[in-house]
């Protein structure tokens, strides 16, 4: 076939896509093949994708298939990747067993990857999300060569119905030289004006106030914007997100969620927080999803969340009316939820708002809206430090993610976790955290199976106390007595007493033994 009767019925199949409505982007449909092989050995990609949804899906396959071939050859292949969040096994994971990423920003998830990560092979940088995009404008990684974002649609006009994330996708749109579309028609074609793409953003000195006060506030326009003349191609798919299932809650987090919701219930009884609390953060996992089903039969006034993403916690809370109002950036959705949401899309429009990520995670709008911040831990030192990157200090586990950006600038920052894992060998109540990503002031609530640990107002000798008693678990209680009654005894400070040569030990034995218990 010619290459102009190939480009003639291009454009006839894309015409007969009623995701396309616009004919000059129909006439850019091609295949994923086509389209990785615009991608370039080391070239810059910014990716669209954000906690396992709206992440593209044909043309990472394609690149993968593609330096495996260049590798075969003995020719280097590997592109340095930027996305929203998280992704999924079909960009990642395909990429990271191609050995195609040579560098990879800002949160990963894929054990593929990680497993790289660990082994020095790719190299990773792990930040605050709301981080990157300014980052990017600001050409801190150079310039982005390619942006390869899924939509849902394209508009008569041209512009660009966004997918189940936005993330950075208006970032990689106005900064990348050459543009990749994939159209999925997996996503619900009710996602059309459930977006509120900002585009008041500035970089200083001439950042202005984001007009938002309120979770439900409309700031920006439901589409992308796209200079068309740096669209290379158009990719046509019909193929679901990750959506992983979420665990059903074990006894664990039903008790970590009635703790939660029990002090919530103190908190508004004492008239510190109204009877709808302050709009809701929750980070990604089990635990947090089992909360936000918890608060579904709260005795609270409908609720809002401003948040990173909705889980299905937070979509049954929508169902029940215990939510009013959700504003994230992204979707991370079990199957059955998926569909849920995909046959009932209209009916959740007015009640979900999906923002850029620096937005959603703006530290400033997350001081200005009070939010009520939730997240994971990987453990706690006795002193309230949080890590929740690094196994043993050293192996990354994903990356902090949102975290900071809410912990740090939230009215009341919340890590939830359960005492041990990995049947009872690790702690997650420790000496000494081996990494930190959240430091003591800006922990404030830590909440177990074992209980609640209200951390405001202690000084460090009493938040030691109250985590031990309330948090630990009975098996490493006695431990943790043990060490901070000798660091008391011992240390060399009695602000935050220390016993240097044992603060680690609890790691180093599970390093040598695989448990911390002696």
């Amino acid at each position: 076939m010619t290459t102009t009767a190939r480009t003639a019925a291009n454009t006839l199949t894309a015409t007969l896509n009623p995701r396309i409505r616009h004919s000059g982007f129909a006439a850019l449909v091609t295949s994923a093949e086509d389209a990785a092989a615009m991608i370039g050995n080391g070239a810059t990609v910014g990716m669209s994708g954000f906690t396992g949804s709206g992440y593209p899906k044909a043309v990472p396959t394609a690149l993968a298939a593609r330096a495996e071939a260049e590798h075969a050859e003995g020719r280097p292949f590997r592109v340095r990747v930027l996305t929203g969040a998280s992704t999924g096994p079909e960009l990642d994971g395909v990429l990271a067993r191609a050995d195609a990423i040579e560098f990879r920003t800002p949160f990963n998830t894929d054990p593929f990857l990680r497993d790289r990560i660990n082994k020095g092979e790719t190299d990773y940088v792990d930040m605050h999300l709301s981080q990157l995009a300014p980052m990017v404008w600001g050409g801190i990684y150079g310039d982005l060569d390619v942006a390869v974002v899924e939509i849902s649609g394209i508009t008569e006009n041209g512009q660009l119905i966004p997918s189940a994330s936005i993330g950075n996708n208006k970032t990689w749109l106005d900064r990348a030289d050459r543009i990749i579309l994939e159209v999925n028609s997996w996503q619900s074609a009710e996602l059309e004006g459930m977006h509120d793409v900002y585009y008041g953003t500035r970089l200083p000195p001439n950042r202005v106030p984001i007009p938002l006060i309120r979770p439900d506030d409309r700031i920006g326009q439901p589409y992308f914007d796209v200079d068309f003349s740096k669209v290379v191609a158009v990719v046509e798919t019909d193929a679901p997100d990750r959506n992983a299932p979420f665990t059903p809650p074990d006894e664990n987090a039903r008790l970590i969620a009635g703790h939660l919701i029990e002090f919530l219930e103190h908190e508004v009884k004492r008239g510190r927080l109204p009877r709808s609390l302050l709009p809701i953060q929750s980070g990604v996992g089990n635990v947090p999803n089992a909360v936000m089903t918890g608060l579904c039969d709260a005795p609270f006034d409908p609720m809002t969340a401003y948040t990173e993403v909705v889980q299905d916690g937070m979509l049954d809370m929508l169902d029940a009316g215990a939510l009013r109002l959700a504003s994230a950036t992204a979707f991370s959705l079990s199957t059955d939820a998926a569909e849920r949401f995909n046959s009932n899309a209209g009916a959740y429009r007015g009640k979900l708002i999906l923002r850029p990520q620096e937005i959603s995670n703006h530290p400033e709008l997350v001081r200005r809206l009070g939010v009520i911040a939730m997240n994971g831990l990987i453990e706690a030192d006795i002193y309230g430090n949080v890590n929740s990157t690094h196994v043993m200090g050293s192996r990354i586990q994903n990356g902090i993610g949102g975290s900071g950006d809410f912990a740090r600038n939230s009215f009341m920052s919340i890590f939830l976790t359960p005492s041990t894992a990995k049947g009872g060998k690790i702690s997650a109540i420790v000496p000494m955290a081996a990494h930190v990503d959240h430091i003591s002031q800006d922990v404030q609530v830590i909440v177990t199976e074992q209980g609640l640990a209200d951390l405001r107002g202690l000084a460090p000798k009493k938040r030691a106390a109250a985590l031990i008693q309330n948090c630990a678990h009975p098996s490493y209680r006695p431990l943790l007595e043990d060490y901070f009654a000798r660091a008391m005894r011992d240390s060399w400070g009695l602000h935050a007493p220390r016993i240097l040569p044992e603060a680690l030990s609890w790691h180093q034995r599970y390093v040598e033994t695989g448990s911390m218990m002696p």
